[in-house]
């Protein structure tokens, strides 16, 4: 028997959708970070509202893994519907936990895992009076056996409860009560495995917080002033629209008290993109989130932002497609629909947070690019990011100033009329593509223009020429070359010596570090880059000069990164091997090894059939 792993763990609790197990798992999960280990949850739920089958991982890591993993230790059998199925979600040797208050049925018996059952049925009605919260319930059963089992302090519960739930003290009572009757069954009983051990780690999370990709990067916005939201909701972008809701009645207030941000739920996403596109012109910082058919939606207006060039950022939080596609799924397959967003020839900035401080960070950092490049900005982020917890340093305010680009005061305009000067809306001055610009209200007679979508000269005035077209097209392509040089850069670990390299970016990025590390210990040795925006930029380059091949992780069928990577730079396209998860959940580690595992396998094959092929030519 293998001695008992400490603090190395993976829970999956498998309910019906709608039965309130979301309170239960994220008690269980903060519980886990209170003990200071570090850990990450992953939801997997239906799109419907209830009814449908739900998971909810959680992963204990003392090392720092915060990926989903592709073995599960522990099944919390509480879904009769899919329990014939989750039996075999576990691994060998694991833990089923189920509800005992039946004898389980033959058919969900298998060998080679161990089976614990507390009668939470049972138990449940006679610790709550008749009433819709028995169902709910019911989960908090499962918390308090597994605190018991893996040695939850339930001190540690309670604290978490006064947390959650601190102004309702008949709720935290309630909770309790069936917490401890899970617990106590369990000891009572002399219930135990021996797979797995869960020990507190003094100051392991000091500091930390537990936060979503939504909420940080609503706050990057915040602070990075976003005065006007609109949006339309859809899954899984809306939590970012209610996390601003929240917050900036609180952090977003003049002195006398009245608010200085607006925030419009729109009739539809076409709406709300016109109302960005709107609002950015008039020199807001303005914002929407959506997920991909929302997305698909706002091309048009897309499209005027870009060749009109005014500011804006769209959150894009990608989820499963095409069409509605796995609404509450997760997927990185809306990037090229987002880079090349529009009809006719366009290419957009994008920004790709991996964390939850890149989240707030870029979020924050994306209103400065739109302004300074007078463009739509995307910052993809997904279902994966965007929903589930994770456990973060602080997020960290950098106080620079809001780089307002090449915006025009009245004062600046009558000095470059005192200077012989012109003011020309679309006119290159500095030869990097980005113009100069007004808003509306600049009281000096000259900074008015006309905006249009259609043809226009350097002058802003309406033109079919078509030298005016050509040159207009090409210094928006200038300015995007410029950007290559502002936008974030790749974070790269080198190790000299080593000729295989792994890219990433976003969600990917966590898998991607676990993969790393297993392939190292396999023998494979790895050097990496993190991808953090497009355009990509000398560095990404370098990197694919640098390694004899390249493996290119997303999630997504087509290798839609991968294209766009071969696209810039063709005589460096043969290096490249697309490492393609698309199934809608979140990529493991595990997923990662075996595809990298089995290139390398196809190469070593083809490598020994070609000597065996030129042995055979030379007799």
């Amino acid at each position: 028997m293998e001695p008992a792993k400490i603090n190395d763990l993976n829970i999956c609790v498998a309910t019906e959708n709608g039965s309130g197990s979301a309170s239960s798992n994220n008690i269980l999960f903060k519980a886990i970070f209170k003990m200071g280990i570090p850990c990450s949850s992953k939801n997997m739920f239906p799109s419907n509202i209830q009814g449908l089958p739900t998971w909810y991982q959680i992963r204990a890591s003392a090392e720092g893994y915060y990926a989903r993993k592709d073995v599960i230790d522990v099944m919390v059998m509480f879904n009769d519907a899919t329990a014939a199925q989750d039996i075999h979600r576990v691994r060998d040797g694991g833990v089923i936990l189920y509800d005992g208050s039946t004898l389980l049925p033959a058919h969900l018996k298998r060998e080679g895992v161990q089976y614990l059952g507390v009668p939470a049925n049972k138990l449940v009605q006679e610790l709550v009076p008749a009433s819709p919260l028995r169902t709910k319930q019911r989960n908090m059963l499962y918390v308090g056996a597994l605190a018991y089992l893996f040695g939850i302090d339930m001190a540690v519960i309670e604290e978490v409860l006064h947390d959650t739930f601190g102004k309702k003290p008949a709720v935290i009572e309630s909770n309790l009560v069936c917490i401890e009757a899970g617990y106590k069954y369990m000891k009572e009983n002399g219930l135990a495995q021996t797979i797995a051990r869960l020990a507190p780690i003094p100051n392991g999370n000091k500091g930390k917080i537990v936060t979503e990709g939504n909420t940080a990067c609503a706050l990057g916005a915040i602070y990075g002033g976003a005065t006007t939201i609109s949006w339309y909701p859809i899954t899984p972008s809306s939590s970012l629209a209610e996390s601003m809701e929240y917050y900036l009645p609180r952090l977003r207030k003049m002195k006398d008290g009245k608010n200085s941000y607006a925030i419009v739920q729109a009739e539809d996403e076409i709406a709300a993109a016109g109302m960005v596109v709107g609002a950015g012109w008039t020199g807001a910082r303005a914002m929407t989130s959506t997920s991909g058919p929302g997305l698909s939606l706002m091309n048009e207006m897309i499209g005027l932002a870009y060749f009109a060039e005014i500011p804006c950022v769209f959150f894009i939080i990608q989820r499963g497609g095409p069409s509605t596609g796995l609404p509450t799924r997760t997927q990185q397959a809306d990037i090229q629909l987002a880079y090349y967003s529009s009809h006719g020839d366009t290419r957009h900035i994008l920004l790709f947070p991996h964390d939850m401080n890149s989240c707030f960070d870029l979020a924050r950092r994306s209103f400065d690019f739109a302004e300074r490049f007078q463009t739509p900005v995307f910052v993809m982020s997904d279902l994966d990011l965007g929903m589930n917890l994770w456990s973060s340093d602080p997020l960290k305010l950098n106080a620079e100033p809001f780089d307002r680009g090449k915006l025009l005061t009245a004062e600046q305009l009558e000095q470059w009329e005192k200077q012989g000067k012109k003011f020309r809306r679309y006119f290159d001055y500095d030869g990097d593509g980005i113009p100069y610009r007004t808003v509306p209200g600049n009281p000096n007679r000259k900074a008015a223009y006309f905006t249009r979508g259609s043809g226009h000269d350097a002058d802003a005035r309406y033109s079919e020429d078509e030298k005016d077209y050509k040159e207009t097209l090409d210094r928006l392509r200038r300015k995007f070359e410029t950007a290559r040089k502002y936008v974030p850069k790749p974070i790269v670990e080198m190790t000299e010596g080593v000729r295989t390299g792994v890219i990433c970016f976003g969600s990917s990025y966590e898998p991607t570090r676990d993969a790393r590390e297993r392939l190292r210990a396999l023998g494979l040795k790895t050097n990496h880059l993190l991808l953090r925006a497009l355009p990509l930029t000398d560095e990404s380059k370098k990197f694919l000069a640098a390694h004899d091949v390249i493996y290119l992780v997303e999630q997504n069928r087509d290798g839609q990164m991968a294209a766009i990577f071969k696209e810039e730079w063709p005589e460096l396209a043969a290096k490249i091997r697309s490492v393609c998860i698309y199934d809608g959940l979140p990529a493991t580690a595990g997923e990662i090894t075996r595809q990298i595992r089995a290139y390398e396998a196809q190469a070593t094959t083809g490598a020994e059939e070609w000597r065996e092929k030129k042995l055979i030519a030379s007799i």
